[in-house]
């Protein structure tokens, strides 16, 4: 695996699975999460049921980056595959989140920014995997 790719990943995979934790303890209302704090439309439903049909795409690219470095910390070549499965679908999640706000005239950096590293990080390692063959 390419030197740096692993903490990408561990950071970006890590990071949404936090997210998606903490949006799990909101939703149970076991944690307050203050509207002023989250995106624009939070505790709407249809845009809470956006934010929420983002998880299994989010899920996914998590676990399967987490597998990929956790394969190639072994010797395992399968690490590779999982590795580009994985950013490919961080790369759509990140897209269609800011497409979303695009569509929507809604521009927060504190959400665009972390969005668009989902992008950028795709984008940088795909080539870089797809290129190697080590």
């Amino acid at each position: 695996m390419p030197h740096g790719l692993p903490l990408t990943l561990k950071l970006i995979d890590g990071s949404m699975l936090l997210y998606w934790g903490i949006a799990a303890l909101g939703c149970f209302g076991l944690l307050h999460l203050p509207k002023e704090a989250m995106y624009a439309g939070y505790g709407t439903p249809h845009v809470d049921a956006w934010n929420w049909s983002f998880a299994p795409i989010d899920l996914a690219f998590a676990l399967t980056g987490l597998l990929a470095v956790r394969m190639a910390r072994q010797g395992d070549p399968r690490w590779r595959p999982y590795a580009l499965i994985s950013l490919a679908l961080t790369f759509c999640a990140g897209l269609m989140a800011v497409s979303y706000w695009a569509l929507t005239s809604d521009f927060d950096p504190a959400w665009w920014g972390p969005n668009l590293a989902l992008v950028g990080a795709a984008l940088w390692w795909t080539p870089r995997l797809i290129g190697s063959h080590g």
